[in-house]
């Protein structure tokens, strides 16, 4: 039947089996919020170390399994449109989220150290994806030397949260408004390896919305007329992410704000490895040096972004304009400009 041969659809095809696809990552990264919460009670993690690891991980599992097919099927730009645009977009969904929560500002609220050594790392780990695209253009069995050193990085960045959590050097101030992971009774969580199961099947489902969302988001921009870029960033990378602005907004409303704010910064951080997953499936050079010059901007602007947030989990205005901080303000600003400037070029 043409409906399983992808390279056979149609545009109304193409934007139905998308939006089939952002629905069930919607559905099903939703419920994982509520199974990462509980595991990180049951295990002892910790919301911002499960935040960072499961959660974040989880979420962007559709995202990242698009990225990697779209470059082992030889479309880089949509591999990195989408790698790219999701970190940026999800960064913007924080400041959704301090919409949500009207009690104080979100950076106030949420501040603690593995959040802000969350963001350190991601803002690192953008940066060599910076740098790459400035380096010689050689590879080995088809991989950029920035890839292993991206994935290193990452590992013992996640170390260095976990040991924030832990043994935290510094703590923030407790004030009125700061609220603290308080875990959940033993007795009214469930069992762990129910808790394992379903977090499997959610993850499983979301890797396979990810696999069939790619030729569909192909589909779009060849019927279309539309760059990958513009595909990437504006339809796969929102879809994709949507789990993050659900899941975001009910941590805020369920008071698990360093779950909200450490699912968003652990999931851009493991966005990154979208980057090297991606250059392992390119089997045509260095993945990094077909960056376009919008591409370069957008990881730029979400530098950018991450550095406004940090410096706002550090100053922790209580109240902002509109009731939001000046930091998510900023933030929203700079998304917004770097939409206008992708169609203004």
């Amino acid at each position: 039947m043409a409906i399983f041969n992808p390279d056979s659809w149609t545009l109304l095809q193409g934007v139905l089996v998308f939006s089939v696809c952002a629905l069930v990552i919607t559905i099903a990264g939703t419920r994982i919020t509520r199974v990462v919460d509980q595991l990180a009670d049951r295990t002892g993690l910790g919301e911002a170390t499960a935040g960072a690891v499961l959660l974040g991980a989880a979420t962007s599992l559709s995202g990242s399994v698009l990225s990697v097919t779209a470059a082992y099927r030889g479309h880089p730009e949509l591999a990195v449109s989408n790698a790219l645009g999701g970190i940026a977009v999800q960064t913007f969904f924080l400041a959704i989220a301090d919409m949500a929560y009207r009690r104080a500002n979100l950076e106030h609220a949420a501040a603690s150290a593995p959040n802000m050594m969350q963001n350190g790392l991601l803002i690192a780990l953008l940066s060599l994806i910076v740098l790459a695209p400035n380096l010689p253009d050689v590879t080995f069995w088809h991989i950029h030397p920035v890839t292993p050193i991206l994935l290193g990085f990452y590992l013992y960045g996640t170390q260095l949260i976990q040991g924030a959590w832990e043994s935290p050097m510094w703590r923030p101030s407790i004030t009125g408004d700061t609220r603290e992971d308080k875990p959940e009774a033993m007795s009214r969580l469930p069992p762990l390896l129910r808790l394992w199961t379903e977090f499997a099947v959610l993850m499983a489902t979301l890797g396979l919305a990810g696999l069939v969302l790619e030729p569909a988001a192909t589909t779009i921009s060849t019927e279309a007329g539309l760059s990958q870029t513009v595909v990437g960033v504006l339809l796969t990378a929102i879809s994709t992410s949507i789990p993050e602005l659900v899941t975001s907004i009910a941590a805020v409303r369920r008071g698990a704000l360093t779950l909200a704010v450490g699912g968003i910064i652990g999931g851009n951080a493991f966005d990154t490895l979208f980057m090297a997953a991606s250059d392992i499936a390119y089997r045509d050079g260095s993945i990094y040096h077909t960056m376009s010059t919008d591409m370069e901007r957008w990881v730029t602007l979400t530098l950018l972004m991450a550095a406004i947030l940090i410096m706002g989990l550090i100053r922790r205005e209580r109240y902002g304009v509109g009731g939001i901080g000046a930091e998510s303000l900023a933030i929203m600003v700079l998304y917004l400009l770097g939409v206008g400037l992708m169609f203004s070029g």
